[in-house]
């Protein structure tokens, strides 16, 4: 059990949260595959809401202000001490800032930040918000990681904002993947260098205790799932909602 009770140390992901068409019909996809309860947001805050596991934050979701979107995924924020001296850095590594650093009331200050090969991220200065209260755990979030036909780039580019060392995965020989290590040595996610990837993207993973029933829940909820398989780490699916949002859900390899 990993209940959070202060923020994350900088360049952790620490917040998720996801803009889609239909804020009624995402609540009973994603209640129905992670138990999560919510607490909807007024309309002043474009019912902002929060998802709630054992009453506690662990991600959120809103109606998409543009009617025309058509892809979808989760947003990660990553923490960050001051958020304007991050952002600042980002710029100057060769990102851009679709949403400069801004105050959202007492909770705390974010910004929105491009990447040179095109993803993008959150950063979050807490407040009184500190991020996902439920991390690493059953029907939450357990990682984050970066798909990008540019991994050279991303790498150089995330080591220099956050400090990160780039680590190569000597368990995963055949694919271009390298961890992200805080300066503390944590390991906060990786970087995949993908040839085939049609765009740059934070890619999210939650853990579940099944990941075969995961699948089957997120089928009968009205989402799709590919057949699960497993990897050196455990057993994972990758699941779309029924706005076509992508992710994967994992459970843990079995001793």
């Amino acid at each position: 059990m990993t209940e959070l009770t202060t923020a994350q140390p900088a360049g952790t992901p620490t917040w998720i949260d996801l803009g889609i068409p239909d804020l009624d019909r995402a609540m009973t996809f994603y209640g129905a595959l992670f138990g999560w309860e919510f607490d909807v947001g007024p309309e002043e805050t474009g019912r902002y809401t929060m998802c709630l596991l054992r009453g506690l934050p662990v991600a959120a979701m809103m109606p998409n202000p543009d009617p025309g979107a058509t892809n979808f995924w989760w947003n990660v924020y990553f923490a960050t001490d001051d958020c304007d001296a991050t952002a600042a850095r980002a710029e100057s590594a060769g990102g851009s800032l679709p949403a400069s650093p801004m105050d959202v009331m007492q909770y705390g200050r974010m910004a929105i930040v491009k990447d040179p090969s095109g993803a993008q991220f959150g950063l979050w200065q807490a407040g009184t918000h500190i991020g996902s209260r439920i991390v690493n755990e059953p029907n939450a979030l357990l990682r984050n990681d970066l798909v990008t036909a540019e991994p050279d780039i991303a790498r150089e580019f995330y080591a220099t904002v956050f400090g990160y060392s780039v680590v190569r995965n000597p368990d995963l020989p055949d694919l271009d993947f390298t961890f992200l290590q805080r300066p503390d040595g944590h390991e906060i996610g990786g970087v995949l260098g993908d040839a085939g990837a049609e765009t740059s993207r934070w890619d999210t993973l939650f853990q579940v205790d099944d990941a075969d029933a995961a699948a089957r829940l997120a089928v009968e909820a009205g989402g799709r799932a590919s057949e699960p398989t497993d990897m050196i780490y455990g057993r994972l699916v990758d699941i779309t909602d029924p706005f076509g949002t992508r992710f994967q859900v994992g459970s843990p390899k079995k001793s």
